[in-house]
């Protein structure tokens, strides 16, 4: 509470009386108590960071596979040393093109744009395949060129024995 302080000087005063100075004194604890309560109630009424979460798709109950057309079909490998390794449709190792990540996003641009043409739909699916040997960043990085391409059908998958060898 603010407080007033009235002191008076009880001794002779020359040439009449003065006037009386009055001291204040403002007392801050209310103000203090009242400002923690303003940040108490903003710090948990605030929603500080919303998680970042990718969409899992699982597997149809039934167990049985879902048809892919071989022209809407891409598969990536990914192998040790930063390889990557892309094929469209079923596995040909002569259809088996080696590029980098900075090229496999015109790959799956091209692959799509294809699919555009062809169907009028975005019917890519995108398998990535990563062998032992890759690293944790490769497979992050192909997630990302997912989302930066707008992919909506793509899927991690066990690699072949036969995709094992052409990564060596």
């Amino acid at each position: 509470m603010a407080e007033m302080n009235t002191q008076s000087n009880p001794g002779k005063q020359r040439g009449g009386q003065r006037a009386k100075k009055l001291s204040t004194r403002v007392d801050m604890t209310p103000m203090v108590d009242l400002g923690f309560l303003l940040i108490t109630f903003f710090m948990l009424t605030t929603t500080l960071l919303q998680p970042k979460t990718m969409d899992l798709i699982m597997p149809r109950d039934d167990g049985e596979p879902q048809s892919l057309a071989e022209s809407n079909a891409m598969t990536v490998l990914l192998g040790a040393n930063n390889t990557v390794k892309y094929y469209e449709g079923m596995y040909h190792p002569e259809d088996v093109k080696t590029t980098t990540y900075g090229e496999i996003r015109e790959a799956i641009i091209k692959k799509k744009e294809d699919i555009m043409k062809k169907t009028g739909d975005n019917k890519l699916m995108v398998l990535i395949k990563a062998d032992n040997d890759a690293n944790y960043r490769n497979v992050v990085d192909i997630m990302d060129e997912m989302l930066i391409n707008r992919v909506d059908r793509y899927a991690m998958v066990d690699i072949t024995d036969e995709e094992k060898a052409l990564l060596k």
